[in-house]
């Protein structure tokens, strides 16, 4: 699985120049891989607080893993974590309403592709790395970096990949038309039973089919994204809008499905394969055992891999936050090597770090070895403010592809509502 990785590194990277010009007082003997408790701090710390406050996304396993590490930091530093579950896509809003009130959290977790939206609104502050950098891979660093400022400590890397039941499936499916005969041989609707499924109304999830027919969500010149030019409508787009609207037209997927009724069927072994991400391992290898196997996406016809959307997770820190310096001692504790580790061990999302690439744990797993090798033919997610502006526009044209709407009219429709949000929202990259 290293080589992936390794090879991931490579071909992840946002616009901007990393340099460290974050503030000048973090640092300090909590900080780096949990060995070094014994060197002295890079600089003078302020008094500790009693408490600090983050924001962690409600997920059960995510919970229980940033709970483990915050009682560890506690018994070390004295200070109390306060570890509140919020929705992470919910937090941003959140965070704009309790922030000023003083309600609000010293850190939040959120996705990459949000940063230059968070940064826009002024809700967080740059952090400074120092040498702690070069602990996290390129690729994480590079999506935690926004206009020459670094917004964030990376925690986790993550894309999706095609997972198959081998009771139903003898051999992972190579290409799509591998992938269709096990639609059509395996679906039987009267029974609940799918050869594949995926959230093919989700955006997040259906990228792949319009990227890898050569579609684009923003032009990217040598690493800048111009938002004026829009690659949701073109000639790939409609390809891969039409390719998608066969399922739904054969009744490979049924219309409106949702993400539990998917998970639920395929756990119960009424699905052949289904397209998720690495985050759902634990939880399907509860249900299914060693049946439970991984592989890259099938290739599409055109030979192409599918490029699916890479992202980097991170711990930011609140513009509010009156304890920046600690704030930035605990991020950096929850992402060194042990700790990002127990993450991994209790949440099963994989780090963003060098040294934990070469982990026994991750290198050696079948598994998360399909999510690796996935991550290197696909691409960032644009970490610019626009890029909010395209979730609601493009999902909406795909529930219309679902139900039978005219690709190329949908699509037109969807990146002209997309064009004039963008110009709406001050966004200006």
């Amino acid at each position: 699985m290293k080589k992936w990785f390794l090879s991931f590194v490579g071909i992840f990277f946002l616009a901007g120049t990393l340099v460290g010009c974050g503030p000048e007082e973090t640092g300090s003997k909590n900080t780096g891989d949990g060995n070094d408790e014994g060197k002295e701090k890079a600089v003078e710390m302020p008094e500790k607080p009693e408490k600090l406050t983050i924001w962690v996304n409600a997920e059960e396993k995510q919970e229980e893993a940033v709970g483990q590490i915050a009682e560890k930091y506690t018994e070390e530093t004295d200070i109390e974590i306060e570890a509140i579950p919020i929705n992470m896509l919910d937090q941003i809003e959140k965070l704009d309403v309790e922030g000023p009130a003083g309600n609000g959290p010293d850190i939040i977790f959120q996705p990459h592709d949000r940063i230059g939206d968070l940064v826009l609104r002024g809700l967080i502050d740059p952090v400074n790395l120092n040498d702690k950098a070069a602990e996290y891979t390129d690729a994480a660093i590079s999506a935690v970096t926004n206009d020459g400022e670094t917004w964030g400590y990376p925690a986790v890397t993550e894309t999706y990949s095609l997972f198959y039941n081998q009771a139903l499936v003898d051999s992972a499916p190579e290409t799509m038309d591998d992938l269709m005969t096990i639609a059509e041989e395996k679906t039987n609707t009267s029974n609940d039973a799918y050869g594949f499924l995926m959230e093919a109304a989700n955006f997040y999830f259906t990228y792949p089919f319009f990227s890898g027919n050569g579609a684009y969500v923003f032009a990217n010149n040598d690493g800048a994204y111009d938002i004026s030019d829009i690659g949701l409508n073109n000639d790939g787009a409609v390809e891969g809008g039409k390719l998608m609207q066969s399922w739904f037209d054969n009744d490979y997927i049924p219309q409106d499905l949702t993400p539990d009724i998917m998970n639920g069927l395929f756990k119960e072994g009424k699905v052949a394969a289904v397209i998720n991400g690495p985050w759902m391992v634990r939880e399907y290898h509860d249900a299914l055992g060693d049946d439970l196997q991984a592989t890259p996406l099938p290739t599409l016809d055109n030979g192409e891999h599918p490029k699916s959307f890479v992202g980097v997770k991170a711990y930011l820190l609140s513009y509010y936050s009156n304890n920046k310096e600690w704030a930035q001692d605990f991020m950096s504790y929850i992402t060194n090597k042990e700790n990002a580790m127990l993450y991994y061990d209790v949440a099963g999302e994989m780090p963003a770090r060098v040294d934990s690439i070469d982990d026994p744990a991750i290198a050696d797993d079948p598994i998360y070895s399909a999510f690796a090798e996935q991550a290197t033919y696909g691409e960032p997610m644009p970490g610019v403010p626009a890029m909010q502006q395209i979730w609601d526009p493009i999902n909406n044209a795909l529930s219309f592809i679902s139900k039978g709407e005219p690709v190329e009219d949908v699509l037109d429709e969807a990146v002209q509502t997309i064009s004039d949000n963008i110009e709406a929202s001050g966004a200006t990259e």
